[in-house]
């Protein structure tokens, strides 16, 4: 009895629901007035939902991988090299750039630089470690996930900006606006493109990681690993004295540019002006000078002169009386009343 009343109730419940199934067909086949009912019940429930946050695992992570290693080859540079190839082809990616240099007395260098990717980062690294021994590694990361969703979201604003500046552009009715909105596209889709390209770029960095292997002979010198700036006064010294010899050494290359130049021009000139003060002086003769033109100068007699020559003795003086003689001079002095 109670399998027969679930297999009534089963039965009466399937053929409802097909009932209104067989009901609801029409509706949204006809795409009459319900169906847009239907669309802004389903964009209001979207929009009451609140927004979900982007999952942020380790595995959804957008990590840059970078990584430099020396290793001293074993027997030959070039067949290293040739390994480290074969093991980034092989893990899917590519080489980059491939500089190889023969030295002298066996110091042969070689460095690739592989794009590999990044889920097989550490395993390649480890295959070119046991390429020979290795004597330096240095691995850095780089974690760009907000800025790749800050990106996707500037890009999707950018792209609505995009569509409606065309739809108003597809309404224009003046040159004026015509003009006006088409200028607005334009530059709204060059921000969209320089988005895109950062997007992409960053996407480029993310998938494939950048290696730089560098191979050394077994008889070659190991890279003099870089110094750091101390800092402070005496790391701005010697930041100091570092960019005084350049300015030197650019000074003295210019200097050494300019005097091929200097020389070839200043003996042509030297000669030149040797010979005009050694031949060409003495051939010139100087010319005479000539008297100013004007009237002649007056000419004056020597009786003439002497007239008007004032003389140089001065007057006799005028004779007069003759001064009076005083009194005779006494030998005795006089006394006290003035007598003698």
């Amino acid at each position: 009895m109670l399998s027969g009343c679930g297999a009534g109730a089963s039965d009466n419940s399937s053929s409802s629901g097909s009932a209104a199934d067989k009901a609801a067909a029409p509706q949204r086949a006809e795409g009459g007035a319900a169906a847009p009912e239907v669309a802004q019940q389903d964009a209001g429930t979207a929009k009451d939902q609140p927004a979900q946050a982007p999952d942020l695992s380790v595995d959804q992570r957008s990590i840059i991988y970078r990584g430099s290693i020396s290793v001293r080859a074993k027997d030959s540079v070039n067949a290293a090299a040739g390994q480290a190839t074969g093991i980034a082809t092989t893990a899917g990616g590519f080489i980059g750039s491939d500089n190889r240099t023969t030295g002298d007395g066996g110091s042969d260098t070689a460095t690739l630089t592989l794009r590999i990717p990044a889920d097989k980062f550490t395993a390649v690294v480890d295959q070119l470690a046991r390429l020979g021994k290795e004597e330096h590694r240095e691995i850095n990361t780089e974690d760009v996930t907000e800025e790749t969703v800050d990106l996707d979201a500037r890009i999707l604003v950018q792209q609505a900006r995009v569509d409606s500046g065309r739809k108003l552009l597809a309404q224009a009715k003046s040159l004026n606006d015509l003009v006006m909105l088409e200028k607005e596209v334009a530059t709204r889709e060059s921000d969209l493109a320089s988005l895109q390209a950062k997007k992409r770029r960053l996407a480029d960095l993310t998938a494939l990681s950048t290696i730089t292997v560098t191979f050394l002979a077994p008889t070659a010198p190991a890279p003099k690993p870089k110094e750091d700036n101390p800092g402070g006064f005496v790391g701005g010294l010697t930041a100091g004295w570092h960019a005084l010899l350049a300015s030197l050494k650019v000074v003295l290359t210019v200097l050494g540019a300019l005097l091929p130049w200097i020389i070839a021009l200043a003996l042509p000139v030297w000669a030149g002006f040797y010979l005009y003060r050694r031949f060409g002086k003495g051939r010139l003769t100087p010319r005479p000078a000539m008297a100013p033109a004007g009237p002649p100068l007056p000419a004056y007699s020597s009786s003439r002169s002497a007239e008007t020559t004032p003389p140089t003795s001065a007057p006799p003086a005028p004779a007069g009386p003759p001064a009076p003689a005083g009194p005779p001079a006494s030998a005795d002095p006089p006394d006290e009343t003035g007598k003698p």
